[in-house]
């Protein structure tokens, strides 16, 4: 496998695909979208879930090696282009940062906010994988407290994964807007790539939306 084999996303807007698509822009690397309309329910076609039985995006195909999971694609890209510096190399004492907080945001993150989301009463500290919500936010709010980036003065792959989770999440209030997240969030969201991967999503989620419209009108 080489760094010329093609690459192709698997994409749909406003999604957690948006954030492999902005690590793609940030590296400056050639892409293919395979863009699919969510609320038209694409993503639960045979074609698709024959790349992802789950029935989700992001996943990308590089010549004939397939990636799902959102911390193991952003992995992955980041090591496969390691000379664009967004990954720290396996002997840099940084490595080991870097994989927990790529690591913490599916194991401790998001179940953390799923459980909050639909206000289910989660199990003792010892029995979830996060101990409890406030712990897991505390333990963000610590690692993000010196700044700028997770790593210091130096921005990751792990940064653009957390710079898109924060900003929805807080934008839908299941995340407290403290002024530690704010500062990181605004930081992020003012980079080019980023500007400019949101503002063609909302382009795209409209068309979509148009789209499933016009296909649920036409089946009444």
């Amino acid at each position: 496998m080489t760094k010329r084999e093609p690459i192709t996303l698997f994409y749909s807007p406003q999604t957690r695909a948006t954030g492999a698509r902005l690590l793609l822009e940030e590296l400056g690397v050639p892409y293919e979208l395979h863009v699919l309309n969510m609320k038209a329910g694409e993503q639960r076609q045979p074609d698709y879930l024959a790349v992802n039985p789950m029935g989700k995006v992001p996943a990308i195909l590089h010549g004939g090696t397939l990636v799902t999971e959102q911390a193991a694609i952003y992995l992955y890209l980041a090591d496969l282009f390691a000379e664009k510096g967004l990954a720290p190399a396996i002997d840099d004492p940084d490595r080991g940062t870097y994989l927990r907080w790529m690591v913490f945001y599916g194991n401790c993150f998001e179940p953390a906010l799923i459980d909050r989301y639909l206000q289910r009463e989660p199990a003792s500290p010892n029995e979830t994988p996060y101990s409890s919500y406030d712990d897991m936010l505390d333990a963000l709010e610590g690692a993000l407290a010196a700044g700028p980036y997770l790593l210091g003065e130096r921005m990751t792959a792990a940064d653009l994964l957390w710079g898109v989770a924060l900003h929805w999440t807080t934008m839908f209030g299941l995340v407290p807007d403290r002024p530690v997240f704010r500062r990181y969030i605004d930081l992020m969201t003012a980079r080019d790539a980023y500007r400019r991967v949101t503002e063609e999503d909302a382009a795209l989620a409209a068309e979509h939306q148009a789209e499933a419209e016009r296909k649920t009108g036409a089946a009444a």
